[in-house]
């Protein structure tokens, strides 16, 4: 499949190119310069099936759900398990092992905090996690890092030897959110599984782009966002096998998560609901459901085939530039993320002097300081794509990467 430009897209299934006219953002300018959107990875942007769900929400429904038995209510209450159902078929998981959150961190910290975990506990993380990945279990036991290859790769013979220490949680990230790469979560479920370690999977940057079965990967729990996935902000999914989440006490206590309150007891909920508390983001839910089925009609192993090549491509092009530094494994290894520095300029000026030639990339540690630490930088520059990103989208960043080459040059 060739890489998506203005000419040619990645298709929707039913043979519709022109992806990028559903996402309305595309069309502002920045001093008149085309928007050239590549920060991706820290928020994706949503296509209009998405706004229009939230809006016809809010305008035409906008009931509680599971509180009333007036029709607006059950309209809510219909279109909240909807979304749940539809994420529930995009992982193949049983709809009760879903539980909405409000992001990855939430997620994770539901686990970490639940485990009943003490600083007698060890807790093995990588060096490349993100820090919702890394501080939950820092706060609460004790930590060794999982090293990574000087390519970025996780260092599997490290790994091995890590897992001897007898771990209680093995807390893995599917795709690093600087260096892109991919992590082999099956092979390392199975190794922790193989000395009774738990194993929790940070998913934020793997799921919007890939096509996962969740159960192949042989994993405990997995957490990811929505607005990563074109779908809202304020929203998120932690998955749990069914055992692992019934064993588990609430995280939070409050309305729809008791099934009874006396003056003496209290009993909780049945799943998912027991980890629902309160009223819940219900206008972010049906967002996230109209965000599964628009990428649905896409194709995830289409959206992650594009990625891929479109960072390969942008790894080729970057490579043509003096003094630019690629960090991590190569394109055919990672996702469609892609991080550098700038020689003797700093990363936040390199991303200022390319805002104003209208191209958005994300500047700083990325809530991954202890790579970079590792790593010997203290920030990098990075560039993510997603369905709608283009060639021309990482020309226009080469060229704006000229331009500051020359101006600190100075």
């Amino acid at each position: 499949m060739s890489v998506l430009s203005h000419e040619q897209a990645v298709r929707f299934a039913d043979g519709r190119t022109d992806i990028r006219a559903d996402f309305p953002v595309l069309a502002r300018t920045v001093d008149g310069v085309p928007l050239n959107y590549l920060d991706s990875a820290a928020t994706s942007l949503k296509p209009q099936a998405v706004i229009d769900a939230i809006v016809r929400y809010y305008s035409e429904v906008g009931g509680n759900i599971h509180r009333g038995k007036h029709m607006l209510s059950e309209e809510a209450s219909t279109a909240f398990e909807t979304a749940r159902v539809r994420v529930a078929q995009l992982l193949r998981v049983p709809g009760g092992e879903v539980v909405f959150t409000a992001g990855t961190t939430h997620g994770i910290n539901i686990v970490a905090l639940s485990l009943g975990l003490t600083d007698r506990d060890l807790v093995l993380i990588g060096t490349d996690s993100h820090h919702s990945n890394q501080l939950p279990w820092r706060h609460l036991a004790r930590t060794e890092w999982i090293r990574s290859r000087p390519d970025g790769t996780v260092d599997l013979d490290h790994y091995a030897e890590l897992l001897q220490l007898g771990p209680a949680v093995v807390a893995l990230t599917q795709c690093s959110n600087v260096t892109g790469r991919h992590a082999p979560i099956a092979a390392m479920t199975a190794m922790a599984h193989d000395v009774g370690a738990i194993t929790v999977v940070d998913a934020a940057q793997s799921m919007p782009h890939q096509d996962i079965h969740v159960p192949a990967l042989g994993a405990d729990a997995l957490a990811f966002s929505a607005h990563k996935m074109l779908g809202p902000t304020g929203i998120g999914v932690l998955w749990a096998r069914r055992e692992l989440l019934e064993a588990m006490p609430p995280f939070l206590g409050g309305g729809e998560m008791i099934r009874t309150v006396t003056l003496t007891h209290s009993t909780w909920n049945e799943l998912p609901w027991k980890f629902e508390a309160g009223t819940m983001c219900i206008a972010e839910a049906v967002g996230l459901g109209a965000a599964v089925q628009w990428l649905e009609r896409v194709g995830m192993e289409r959206v992650f085939a594009h990625d891929r090549e479109l960072a390969a491509y942008a790894m080729e092009r970057l490579g043509e530039l003096d003094g630019v530094r690629l960090l991590g494994p190569p394109a055919e290894k990672r996702g469609g993320v892609v991080a550098f520095t700038v020689e003797g300029v700093h990363p936040h000026d390199v991303a200022m002097v390319l805002d104003r030639d209208g191209v958005c990339v994300r500047a700083g540690h990325h809530c991954a300081m202890p790579l970079h630490e590792q790593l010997g930088i203290p920030a990098s520059v990075r560039a993510s794509f997603h369905c709608y990103s283009l060639r021309e989208d990482v020309d226009a960043l080469v060229e704006g990467l000229r331009g500051v080459r020359k101006l600190f040059a100075r």
